[in-house]
């Protein structure tokens, strides 16, 4: 692929590491950010120590304070921000383009109270004119791990195939691979409901329980995010790929998530706002857990771990008596659609 213009939208973490892998494959790379401080550290010293304490960025990735020019003549827009203020953001981007670019977004998550999709906000604020159609970037990829350039498979989904393939192209190298999608619900639900079922698998490591009880609520909770996704319209199989199982697996599964830290605080008894106080960066798994039970209640679906982290999140219920709740609900078969 001919060298490409990138506007990453969001120094953090993983927008960070995303644009280490665009830079080694070659491209422009232009990381733009609202706090002077972490605009200047990169700019003067070529690191971003707030996420990675010993990682030297390439001098060619340039930051910027200012968002027009940072999206000057580029051919393709990353965001990589919280779920909360994709809106805000490109309400931004839309007002500061002049031209049309490839859109792409590689965050988690679902929008508090309006629970809608990423990709869908951002199609109902930037104006298509401006814009290909959305593609989705996800799947199991801790930034600790690709900002070493660990080896990486994930996903990138849209509905029109060319762009993903553009995505692919532009993404892919010896160390980060892509595979096309064009399930865009599944890979997105995916995405954002698995970090729920992480706070839970933190939860549970976190009270003292062993492999069976993990094994046994990243299977279940895989269930539930399924049967909630096929009620939006995804794919079932998508779930089995890299952006379903694949993910859950990762963040379910290392503390490198924030998610499982998160879970795995609150099941040795921290308290919530200190947890979050502590964490440094947003746990989406939180507000995501809200959106998602609102929506299974809306859509009735049948959700017991999400409900569950709910009750314990939002309604101050003990974790055990929550556990507890679960571990005798009625009997079912594992193949019922409704079971746990």
């Amino acid at each position: 692929m001919d060298k490409q213009r990138v506007a990453v939208i969001g120094p953090g973490s993983w927008g960070t590491a995303l644009s280490q892998v665009l830079n080694d494959n070659g491209h422009e790379v232009r990381i733009w950010g609202n706090i002077a401080e972490q605009i200047n550290e990169i700019n003067d010293e070529h690191t971003n120590k707030r996420y990675f304490k010993d990682i030297v960025l390439d001098e060619k990735i340039k930051a910027y304070h200012d968002l027009e020019e940072a999206l000057k003549d580029a051919d393709a827009v990353l965001f990589v921000v919280p779920t909360k203020v994709t809106r805000l953001v490109a309400k931004q981007v839309a007002q500061a383009l002049n031209h049309k670019v490839k859109i792409m977004h590689a965050s988690k998550g679902l929008e508090p109270n309006t629970h809608e999709r990423i990709s869908t906000i951002l199609e109902e604020e930037i104006p298509a004119e401006l814009r290909s159609e959305i593609v989705v970037v996800s799947g199991p990829s801790h930034a600790e791990e690709t900002i070493v350039r660990d080896i990486t498979l994930i996903t990138a989904a849209s509905k029109d195939l060319e762009t993903a393939k553009y995505v692919q192209g532009l993404f892919s190298n010896h160390y980060f691979r892509l595979y096309t999608n064009t399930d865009v619900i599944g890979v997105e639900t995916a995405g954002a409901l698995k970090n729920i079922i992480a706070v839970g698998a933190g939860a549970l490591h976190g009270l003292g329980y062993g492999d069976n009880a993990k094994a046994a609520i990243i299977t279940r909770g895989l269930a539930e995010i399924t049967r909630l996704g096929v009620k939006l319209g995804a794919n079932p199989l998508t779930y089995s790929g890299l952006s379903g199982v694949g993910d859950l697996i990762v963040t379910g599964t290392s503390v490198h998530s924030r998610n499982w830290r998160a879970g795995n605080a609150l099941g040795r008894g921290e308290k919530l706002a200190d947890i979050e106080a502590n964490m440094g960066m947003v746990i989406e798994g939180i507000s995501t857990t809200k959106a998602a039970y609102e929506l299974a209640q809306e859509l009735d679906v049948y959700m017991p771990i999400t409900q569950a982290i709910y009750k314990v999140i939002y309604q101050n219920c003990n974790i055990k008596d929550a556990i507890y709740e679960i571990m005798n609900n009625e009997f079912k078969a594992e193949n019922e659609w409704t079971s746990f």
